[in-house]
């Protein structure tokens, strides 16, 4: 049986149709998803300049209505095939694949996947991923809070390369190992010619508890200065009971300090989530984290304790409708020095954020 669909979304003043089949013969699939999110950001220092911080990549242009994702999707599976294609635009494609060439900045996922095995769900799968990575994804909707965590803004949203990954009978367990073209890279950095690798994996002993572990081995500098970094990255997810649940994480890794020294600038970050759910449209969640770069491996400051800061945050949603939903955070960050600009373009400890956003799924 065939059926034809037709989407139509507004995009910045514009109309898109997009004409999909659906072909479920012979346990074939494909689809078609969309998903827009606008925002307002209110930057309490009111800065000269109307763009957050540079270790903000997602929501970040301050005093302005903008579109922080516009995405449209199409999925294709079948028994032993699968793909992905996915396209976007917006203020967080714009900062995080600020590095990557004409219509690569526009990819937000691509990859196409055979499974290897008949009697196991075995895969091999290669292409441009969403990060295997850290629990927050860069589709609001998905996460617990607004506004991305300073660990998920500050490692890899997306990564492109190989991988093949195996989930058990009883959806428990779930492994897989990467080759990666680097740290959140489409296209490897010109004169590097060393594949990163990655793990990933995910045990869920009860329907309430996700328990994840995944890493990076690799090098994001060409052959002639390389430093090798290191980075774990774990989490756990535990839903209490229907109203409460929690997030916890922590993220470590290493790099060295120049090209083959046995020593390395260190960075850490913990942060803790939790969410009350009042009813099937209300919930409110609260943050608190912790980054700590002092050697600006990740984020560079010219401060003298480097980045070492301290945030929390707090989350209202409303759903307007089941694909519809209204958010309101109020975020603080301090670190130990002066790295915030106010209106008079002076350094300050603190940073002071409001943001609404309007989210819609299709």
């Amino acid at each position: 049986m065939k059926k034809i669909i037709l989407l139509t979304c507004l995009m910045f003043g514009s109309t898109i149709s997009i004409f999909a089949q659906e072909d479920t013969t012979k346990n074939k699939t494909v689809s078609f998803s969309g998903y827009v999110e606008a925002y307002y950001m209110r930057d309490f220092n009111n800065p000269i300049a109307n763009t957050r911080p540079a270790f903000v990549y997602s929501h970040n242009r301050n005093n302005e209505v903008n579109i922080n994702m516009a995405l449209l999707k199409a999925t294709y599976g079948t028994e032993n095939t699968r793909a992905n294609v996915a396209l976007a635009t917006g203020t967080y494609m714009n900062a995080n694949y600020a590095a990557e060439p004409g219509v690569l900045k526009n990819i937000y996922e691509a990859n196409v996947g055979v499974r290897i095995s008949k009697k196991h769900n075995l895969w091999i799968d290669a292409g441009i991923f969403s990060s295997h990575l850290g629990f927050e994804s860069a589709i609001g909707k998905d996460n617990w809070t607004l506004t991305r965590s300073l660990f998920a803004d500050n490692s890899p949203y997306f990564e492109t390369g190989a991988k093949i990954s195996y989930t058990s009978a009883s959806g428990k367990l779930f492994l897989s190992g990467l080759v990666l073209n680097g740290w959140q890279r489409i296209q490897r950095v010109d004169g590097n010619s060393l594949p990163a690798f990655g793990h990933q994996l995910v045990y869920k002993p009860t329907d309430n508890l996700t328990i994840n572990s995944g890493s990076f081995i690799g090098s994001d500098k060409a052959d002639s200065v390389r430093q090798m970094r290191y980075f774990h990255n774990l989490y756990a997810i535990y839903q209490l009971n229907r109203q409460f649940g929690f997030t916890v994480g922590f993220d470590i890794g290493a790099e060295q300090k120049e090209k083959g020294s046995g020593s390395y600038n260190v960075w850490y970050t913990p942060v803790l989530i939790a969410r009350y759910i009042g009813s099937d449209k209300f919930s409110l969640t609260a943050r608190g984290e912790y980054y700590q770069d002092k050697k600006g491996v990740i984020i560079s400051t010219e401060a003298k304790n480097g980045f070492q800061t301290l945030g929390y945050s707090l989350n209202a949603d409303y759903s307007i409708l089941p694909n519809v939903l209204w958010r309101m955070e109020l975020r603080n960050l301090t670190n130990k020095d002066a790295i915030f600009l106010d209106r008079k373009n002076n350094l300050v400890k603190n940073s002071t954020t409001a943001v609404m956003a309007l989210a819609v799924s299709f």
